[in-house]
């Protein structure tokens, strides 16, 4: 499980998150959608301590952190527990895909080689990249590097997995197969958060959709509730706009 609670950030003058609320339990995937400046990914990258958020709790698991004031400490034991699929993969150009998933394994986790190698084999398998393990980001498409990025991820076990629009780098042609991991990752029943506008994906996997807006969530509920049946009007002004065929009364 994984709870938010009253978190806020600023950057400058400009706050960007004004007291947002989030509870995602075990298994659960929320889908997060917005238009760009909401706030999405900073509290993702706020969950993971990428940046500090100014206030707020931070509740992962049984570990329990104040954002203001976590420490080193308390930092490095949320990451433990979290993972993070940047939208532009993010990996190590000098490594090959199978050394690029070890790393978080023999470095973070301290699991020795052997042991991570398998897990890394094994993980990579899922994500249909088994005869990819000596390739080099270099040497791969962009949707590979992608499902490399997911692979490194999945291989630490975490509480959550936080995605960050993972298929907006990727050419057209290439966002199917990275979502078709995800809803394969989905099944598993790992939890995980996801910023995305990739609605069709959202429609089939999420247990639950957020729509956040100018730093708050302006409105929260089933895939079915959000698209056919949305109560703000800021919701469905955006659905409007994103799906020119969605239609609404006003």
């Amino acid at each position: 499980m994984i709870e938010i609670k009253g978190i806020h950030k600023k950057f400058g003058k400009n706050e960007v998150l004004k007291g947002v609320d989030i509870k995602v339990n075990k298994g659960e995937v929320v889908v997060i959608l917005g238009p760009s400046g909401s706030g999405k990914t900073t509290l993702l990258r706020c969950i993971n301590f990428l940046e500090k958020a100014d206030d707020g709790q931070l509740v992962v698991g049984r570990k329990i952190v104040n954002f203001k004031s976590a420490n080193k400490k308390d930092i490095l034991e949320i990451r433990r527990q979290t993972a993070m699929v940047f939208q532009c993969y993010n990996l190590f150009s000098n490594k090959t895909a199978l050394e690029n998933v070890m790393e978080g394994l023999v470095t973070a986790r301290k699991i020795p080689k052997k042991e991570a190698e398998e897990i890394s084999k094994k993980t990579l398998d899922k994500v249909g990249l088994n005869d990819k393990y000596n390739f080099y980001p270099s040497q791969l498409s962009g949707g590979q590097q992608q499902r490399v990025g997911i692979a490194r991820a999945v291989a630490l076990n975490p509480e959550v997995i936080l995605f960050d629009e993972p298929t907006s780098a990727l050419d057209p042609e290439l966002v199917g197969e990275v979502l078709s991991v995800m809803k394969n990752v989905a099944k598993e029943g790992i939890t995980m958060i996801v910023v995305t506008h990739e609605m069709s994906f959202a429609s089939d996997i999420a247990s639950r959709v957020i729509f956040m807006d100018g730093g708050v969530i302006v409105e929260e509920g089933s895939p079915n509730d959000i698209f056919t049946n949305p109560k703000e009007e800021r919701t469905k002004q955006f659905l409007k706009r994103i799906l020119p065929e969605w239609n609404y009364t006003i």
